[in-house]
């Protein structure tokens, strides 16, 4: 068992290596379930089966982006946009409200299209697998109208030529703008916790790089969007309270988490 104290709060963890008996029986239910997904192998998930919208009430909400597409894992039969959902926005959820001031929905998470206009509601929206993304003219409008009203999106889970597709979006959403490599200096990355390096050693073949977009492509100015190359954050939310994924990988997740999520209310 490891103990780690992120923020004002020591979460009590088995790694990988050391698995106590609950963890392990966590994994082996998980497993035989199919919801174990990359590293577990065996079953594949059930069904999605998507949560009834709960509605506005002023706390903050983990706020999911639904799109077009196909593809992805050949063992999930979800789709996309919905990998990790919903045990990674639940985790990441008890995680902020245990360590900030934000008064959120611990156990409850919103999934929106991007043309949907309760989606305004919500200042910070999560997209996974954007390789897979596709959207209609009525979507790319509706997510333009988001960011420019404030709102801050989190690319997630994608790698290699993903991020062709990542790129051929955005220009339908705002085709002046473009993303930018981050270093351990940009702002985002001390809105909250000190990050120091951005050497994320993930368990992908590639290294994890950060990019981010800008209002008016200015780098002094607001950032819009973090996308997470070569990363998927959601994972290690997902089965950081299984011992799948090592504890020191998922707390750092969770420290790039919460510091996007400050960021982004306050900024």
């Amino acid at each position: 068992m490891a103990a780690l104290a992120i923020g004002t709060m020591t979460c009590v963890v088995s790694s990988g290596a050391d698995l106590s008996a609950e963890a392990r029986a966590k994994a082996e239910a998980l497993a035989k379930s199919g919801q174990g997904g990359r590293g577990f192998g065996g079953g594949r998930r059930a069904p999605l089966v998507e949560r009834d919208r709960v509605p506005y009430d002023g706390r903050f909400m983990f706020a999911r982006l639904r799109y077009g597409g196909t593809g992805g894992n050949g063992f999930r039969r979800d789709p996309p946009w919905s990998h990790d959902y919903p045990r990674s926005d639940w985790h990441f959820m008890r995680i902020v409200e245990e360590i900030t001031l934000t008064r959120s929905h611990r156990d409850e998470s919103n999934v929106f299209a991007l043309d949907d206009p309760e989606l305004l509601n919500f200042p910070v929206a999560y997209m996974s697998e954007p390789g897979y993304w596709s959207m209609t003219d009525d979507e790319a409008e509706g997510l333009r109208g988001y960011f420019l009203k404030g709102g801050f999106v989190i690319f997630d889970d994608f790698r290699g030529r993903d991020w062709d597709n990542l790129e051929v979006q955005m220009r339908r959403v705002l085709p002046d703008h473009r993303f930018v490599q981050l270093d351990a200096t940009s702002p985002v990355f001390h809105s909250f916790f000190e990050i120091k390096s951005l050497d994320f050693k993930a368990y992908y073949d590639s290294d994890p790089v950060f990019y981010g977009l800008f209002e008016d492509n200015d780098p002094a100015k607001r950032l819009l969007a973090i996308a997470n190359y070569n990363n998927d954050l959601g994972e290690y939310w997902e089965f950081s309270d299984t011992g799948y994924v090592p504890v020191d990988l998922s707390n750092e997740a969770y420290k790039f988490g919460v510091n996007y999520l400050v960021y982004a209310m306050t900024h």
